[in-house]
């Protein structure tokens, strides 16, 4: 059976401790792999190694740290299907969804910076005739970036592309749930010819590896994706110690569905930002809020497309729904589900978990589950499940769906559906949410900013506001 190991210094190898963790397979809850069980001394390791590689990526020109993210991106492009299969057996989605989604954005992420950052421009201002002032943009040094479990290539990428682009070196922590994508990528930086030191990927617990780079004294910038409660313990020692922080957290994503949408295309795409991934994204939309002339005929048509759903094998072509990604996870989903039933929900489909057949009878399966009857400042309406589970609620007005949508302490993502434009940008202006999708969903473009208010998170990922991985601006004045 197959040991993952670390990647320090451009080689991979064990963990110091020579242990290692149980790596399952969703889809048949058993162990395929073994994870090092790395700590402090591995991250130790890890930081010796980005720090002397740093004297010299950080003032090696653009174009040449870029040519090294395009090979690295051009080898994902190349080993898509290997990489792919691999995600779908550590995380349990389906393997078309890691095909035509994971995957090739992982790719695109290395593209995009590794071109980006040669367009990247400071600003230069003339005082006349008496002084010119400049900006200086430089890397931090050695960068904290630690990922989750639910896009494991497409977010640990999104972490790494840009602060290697911007110069920094990087020590990073994948989910120790889905690790192999992130081994595989280690050994496609191998084969790219980064230099040594650059990426170190150390495997392992949050516990002690995430504990250790968040506590380093010495690694001055943090990128985290994951949990809010995760981030507030990340926050509370980072913030001590003046770190660079981004945090993307948590989401309770409202879905804003009026009478005047293009009906079809509206029920189309909330069953994939309902169930997507199991409803594991973080942008899922989890609270569908349904406009009362139409709430019942929605209700009767999104029931039967739950249903319809094919609920399997990850790696059959026919599977919609794979296995949620651990046994604890499956087991918090359930009691979600326990607890809605006690608030006074109604289950109108789903609810149960699944027994498969064969070599997946001890996997991980939910039905696709759809509630109603909720009060929308109910527990099941106010916490994060992160499972294929909806609650469904009509409105009467504008007003009402914006208090019900914006009543959580998320501020993610959301979803508007309507034809009436001057209302969508309206619904834009009030809403809590870092993104606002108007007719569609995961719609994304690299160049703009990603991430959430409140709760769900402080900083941005997405576009070039991703590439600050740099010093705080120093201005520069030369007197002439």
């Amino acid at each position: 059976m197959q040991h993952i190991k670390n990647y320090i210094n451009g080689q991979l190898i064990e963990p110091v401790s020579k242990t290692y963790l149980d790596n399952y397979d969703p889809s048949t809850g058993k162990v395929y792999s073994y994870i090092p069980d790395s700590d402090e001394k591995d991250v130790e390791l890890a930081y010796a190694a980005a720090k002397n590689a740093f004297k010299e990526w950080s003032i090696l020109p653009k174009d040449k740290r870029s040519q090294y993210l395009l090979k690295i991106a051009a080898l994902i492009e190349k080993n898509l299907d290997k990489l792919a299969l691999a995600e779908s057996i550590d995380n349990g989605k389906p393997l078309k969804l890691a095909k035509t989604v994971d995957i090739p954005r992982a790719a695109a992420n290395f593209h995009f910076y590794g071109t980006g950052i040669l367009h990247y421009a400071s600003h230069a201002h003339s005082m006349e005739d008496s002084a010119i002032n400049y900006t200086l943009r430089q890397p931090v040094g050695v960068a904290g970036c630690i990922s989750p479990w639910n896009l494991p290539l497409y977010l640990f990428s999104w972490k790494i592309a840009p602060a290697l682009a911007a110069g920094c070196t990087v020590v990073a922590k994948p989910s120790e749930v889905t690790p192999m994508t992130a081994y595989l990528l280690s050994e496609l930086c191998v084969e790219a010819g980064l230099p040594a030191g650059v990426l170190n990927i150390v495997h392992g617990l949050g516990g002690k590896v995430g504990n250790a780079i968040v506590s380093h004294k010495d690694i001055p910038l943090i990128s985290f994706t994951g949990g809010t409660t995760t981030g507030k313990h990340i926050a509370s020692i980072a913030a001590p110690m003046f770190k660079k922080l981004s945090l993307e957290l948590g989401g309770k994503n409202p879905n804003l569905i009026f009478a005047d949408c293009d009906y079809e295309k509206m029920l189309s795409t909330t069953m994939l930002s309902s169930f997507a991934n199991q409803g594991q994204i973080c942008l899922c939309g989890s609270r569908i809020f349904v406009e009362r002339k139409i709430y019942d005929k929605f209700k009767t048509d999104f029931i039967a497309k739950t249903k319809a759903l094919v609920v399997g094998d990850p790696r059959d072509e026919k599977t919609k729904v794979g296995a949620v990604v651990s046994k604890p996870h499956q087991e918090k989903i359930l009691s979600y589900i326990e607890l809605a039933k006690q608030e006074g929900g109604k289950i109108l489909c789903g609810g149960n978990p699944i027994k498969m057949s064969g070599e997946f009878s001890e996997g991980y399966y939910i039905e696709p589950t759809i509630i109603e009857g909720l009060n929308y400042d109910c527990r099941t309406n106010q916490e994060e499940i992160f499972g294929p589970v909806v609650t469904i609620t009509p409105f009467d007005t504008e007003e009402e769906a914006l208090k019900m949508a914006n009543s959580t302490i998320y501020g993610l993502a959301s979803v508007v559906w309507t034809q009436d434009l001057t209302k969508a940008h309206r619904i834009a202006n009030n809403i809590h949410a870092g993104i606002v999708w108007i007719n569609c969903w995961l719609l994304r473009d690299l160049r703009t900013p990603f991430g959430g208010v409140k709760a769900s998170g402080v900083g941005r990922e997405g576009g070039f506001e991703a590439l600050d991985f740099f010093t705080e601006p120093k201005n520069v004045c030369v007197k002439l």
